[in-house]
């Protein structure tokens, strides 16, 4: 598995909203902080969307896709330079029972085309968010005639479809697609873009990118500064600090954090063992893999998969009250 997909497995929805919108005439909307992504396709139409506080607003077009990543306030309008209203309380006034959000805005002839927009918006529930999230731009783009968009056309039919109406298992389709939607959008933008930052950046780099699929590949394997910059052809200082440089970390330190992150996901998800888990990342006893487990999160793996599965058991009580 690639350290991509690897990363990407490890993401489990927590919560995925998805709607529609059709307006005509002339509006404008603003949306409030929200967490981890937002994203949304124009199925037909053109609209304006901005980051709030930007100078330059995005026009977006029918086949155009949009992904939010930082969490900011931002505003959406079919015509410029009107007062935004509050999007979510409007939203929430005029859904139809098909769940479809349907507005009219002013008569103006500059705003009178139509605009349908199938949205939503994801959180997750692990922190590997960080991972992949930090250094992506907070909006990005991707245009119906850009290089790669033709996989996701396919996604916007069935994001038309799936937010159309109250189909049977909706929710289970409109998370999966959530999913869907952010791997082709990353690897869209991936392909797009001339250098990327960040973790995802260094996933194109022939040697860290290598560096990064080892790790992923092999988490258990007694991995060293030297081991990994001698597999991928590299002398140890240049590969250490170029490792840093694109990953935010050193090699040892973020293979760490990934045997922990792949731990507490084990601990949520799975009836291993703590010997199984320590011996799948890399640890020679469950006691040395508590001792580091407790100095990384604060809490004993027992206590952790606990409070885990308390949570869990609390959510379905919620959801059959």
């Amino acid at each position: 598995m690639d350290a991509l997909s690897d990363v990407l497995s490890m993401l489990r929805v927590s919560s995925a909203l998805s709607s529609r919108f059709e307006g005509r005439g002339a509006w404008a909307f603003r949306f409030p902080a929200y967490r981890h992504v937002k994203f949304g396709g124009v199925l037909e139409g053109r609209f304006f969307l901005w980051i709030e506080g930007s100078k330059e607003p995005l026009a977006l077009q029918k086949g155009d896709f949009y992904m939010l990543t930082d969490g900011q306030p931002f505003c959406s309008a079919s015509v410029l330079g009107r007062p935004p209203i509050d999007g979510p309380a409007t939203y929430r006034s005029i859904r139809g029972s098909d769940g479809v959000v349907r507005y009219q805005g002013d008569s103006e002839d500059e705003g009178e085309a139509s605009v349908s927009l199938a949205s939503g918006r994801f959180t997750f529930e692990n922190d590997v968010t960080d991972l992949l999230l930090r250094h992506l731009p907070p909006l990005i783009h991707l245009r119906a005639t850009d290089l790669g968009t033709h996989a996701l056309s396919s996604v916007l039919d069935l994001l038309k479809w799936e937010t159309s109406d109250l189909h049977a298992g909706a929710d289970v389709a409109r998370s999966s697609l959530a999913a869907l939607v952010l791997v082709h959008v990353l690897r869209v933008y991936l392909a797009s873009t001339r250098q990327p930052e960040g973790w995802l950046g260094a996933l194109a780099d022939p040697k860290i990118g290598g560096a990064l699929s080892m790790i992923h590949a092999k988490p258990g394997e007694r991995w060293t500064v030297d081991s990994l910059a001698s597999a991928v052809g590299m002398s140890r200082t240049a590969f250490a600090q170029r490792f840093r440089r694109q990953v935010g970390s050193a090699p040892v330190e973020y293979l760490a954090q990934w045997r922990m992150t792949i731990a507490r996901s084990a601990l949520k998800h799975s009836e291993e063992s703590l010997t199984e888990i320590a011996e799948r990342i890399g640890y020679l006893s469950d006691t040395a893999f508590s001792i580091a487990f407790k100095r990384s999160t604060g809490l004993s793996p027992g206590r952790f998969r606990a409070d885990a599965r308390g949570q869990r058991d609390r959510a379905v009580e919620d959801s059959v009250a």
